[in-house]
């Protein structure tokens, strides 16, 4: 209820107003993977968030039109990958801001594999690398619940962090 009692729930938002509301928070570079029939896919993670720890548990939002999700759903797998400072080509890879798309955007040297066989980032600050459990589709967004069967990371990187429409330095 808002303070006058009226119901928040009603209130019609602008879009950009929420957008940029959203951005008030760091957030870490993170690229979403996974290897369907067609091999590895992946996509910018802007949601990507713990749901619990006992059993260790993930939530990926992705939009229901990312070429990725497909994978996502044949493969019952994916790989949160939160990037390390110095690797924003890969951010624009994932990004749509490159011509390179697809399979090819996975540089043999660059990715690795744990558990799943979804692709990890070599060098990656943290991974989680999880088994599909669920999805639930609101307003044309995926929420992919995953069980994390394993972990990696390097506890001696430094992040990439994006905040306010650019990166920290």
């Amino acid at each position: 209820m808002g303070t006058d009692g009226s119901s928040a729930a009603n209130a019609d938002i602008d879009i950009g107003k929420f957008w940029n509301a959203v951005g008030q928070r760091a957030v870490a570079a993170t690229i979403v993977t996974a290897r369907g029939s067609a091999g590895p896919a992946g996509f910018l993670g802007l949601s990507a968030t713990h749901v619990c720890a006992a059993p260790p548990t993930m939530l990926v939002s992705i939009d229901a039109k990312t070429s990725a999700l497909g994978a996502i759903r044949d493969s019952r797998h994916f790989a949160i990958n939160y990037l390390p400072g110095g690797t924003e080509d890969v951010v624009d890879l994932f990004s749509g801001k490159s011509d390179i798309k697809g399979p090819a955007r996975f540089e043999a040297n660059r990715w690795g594999y744990l558990a799943t066989g979804a692709p990890v980032f070599n060098g990656a600050v943290g991974v989680m690398d999880c088994i599909l459990e669920e999805t639930i589709e609101r307003h044309g967004t995926i929420l992919a619940l995953g069980r994390v069967v394993a972990v990696s990371g390097d506890p001696e990187a430094d992040p990439l962090v994006y905040f306010r429409g650019g990166y920290l330095t």
